[in-house]
């Protein structure tokens, strides 16, 4: 007979950790990997590492502030991630004006990063990547959580400390705006 354990939340590990630093651990190992992928395609490869590194370490030493009511940390460990992206501005922009000369796509992939980039036509990518920069932080920060983070408009809303019809405003706004720049080819105008 197998005994299935469950996994402790997150919330769990992270109450663990305030007495046990080596419980915090076990959300690097769970998440490190998701956030790379959202940091990689904000910033690209070269930064990415040391971001969630530093995501990491930010959510560490904040730890003892955390809302344990929130099972879930993945929107308070993008929202750091988001909030860390935004001190690198010039260097998001630069990439995108880089994706608008070169259709290749130097992300790291994962086998769901590879169907993506199937559904994702090459030709549509400058546009993309023009259409992307040509957006607001705000509404950026917001489109990118739900499709690059897989975040729900409540997780969004909790990464980024505003409430869900903030989200749900600057989400449409985006989508407008690249519907507008992008016409039917939009990547990224799937409804979640």
């Amino acid at each position: 007979m197998t005994v299935h354990t469950a996994l402790p939340r997150d919330c769990d590990l992270i109450a663990d950790s305030r007495t046990d630093a080596e419980s915090f651990a076990a959300l690097f190992d769970r998440y490190a990997d998701m956030l790379y992928r959202y940091v990689s395609r904000r910033l690209g490869p070269e930064l990415s590492e040391d971001l969630v590194g530093e995501t990491f370490l930010v959510a560490f030493a904040g730890r003892h502030t955390y809302n344990l009511s929130h099972a879930d940390a993945r929107p308070w460990l993008f929202g750091i991630a988001t909030h860390l992206i935004s001190r690198h501005r010039r260097t998001e922009a630069a990439r995108y004006r880089a994706l608008q000369r070169s259709p290749m796509d130097d992300v790291v992939e994962s086998s769901a990063d590879r169907i993506t980039a199937g559904v994702t036509a090459q030709a549509s990518r400058p546009l993309l990547a023009r259409a992307l920069a040509g957006l607001s932080a705000k509404d950026r920060n917001v489109l990118l959580l739900i499709a690059w983070g897989d975040l729900s408009y409540e997780e969004a809303a909790q990464a980024l400390d505003v409430p869900v019809g903030t989200v749900r405003s600057r989400l449409h706004r985006a989508r407008k705006k690249l519907r507008a720049a992008l016409g039917d080819t939009n990547p990224l105008d799937e409804e979640n």
